[in-house]
């Protein structure tokens, strides 16, 4: 089994160190899927759901890219950078919003915590919007998709 990266040589939980890293080119593919109930895709028009809190979709898309921003705030060892472009786009698969949220940043650590947040909060922000509707909204399957520019590339097949 390897050695985990945030544990240290005395098993205590430790940020990695990256300064001996070169800063290369580091991208991360996220996504989230959303089961939307048929009484709520009904009123989908124009790839938007407009509700009293607002639109939706784009809704989710601005809290997603805060967050991604703010994901060292979040998960303890994630270090603070700077994203260079987070973009996040929601579509409908059958009953389904599909958050996708891809990062890119020229840094010695990796983006793909940064996506998986973007992911992850913009879905919490559809949920959160549309639980007046409903409450049989079904988060799942948030997974890293693809990342690149590390110490290994990745690629969900």
């Amino acid at each position: 089994m390897s050695k985990l990266s945030h544990i240290d040589a005395d098993n205590r939980p430790t940020m990695v160190d990256v300064s001996h890293k070169e800063a290369t080119m580091r991208e991360a593919h996220a996504q989230a899927s959303v089961r939307l109930p048929k009484e709520i895709v009904r009123h989908i028009s124009g790839g938007e759901i407009g509700t009293r809190k607002g639109p939706v979709f784009a809704t989710a898309i601005i809290a997603g890219v805060m967050a991604a921003k703010k994901t060292h705030e979040l998960i303890p060892f994630c270090h603070p950078i700077g994203l260079d472009d987070c973009k996040i786009t929601i579509s409908m698969s059958g009953d389904d919003a599909v958050v996708e949220c891809r990062c890119k940043v020229h840094h010695r650590t990796g983006v793909e915590m940064e996506a998986l947040t973007g992911a992850s909060v913009a879905a919490l922000t559809i949920y959160d919007m549309l639980k007046a509707m409903s409450h049989d909204i079904v988060i799942s399957e948030t997974r890293l998709m693809v990342k690149s520019g590390g110490k290994q590339d990745y690629q969900r097949v």
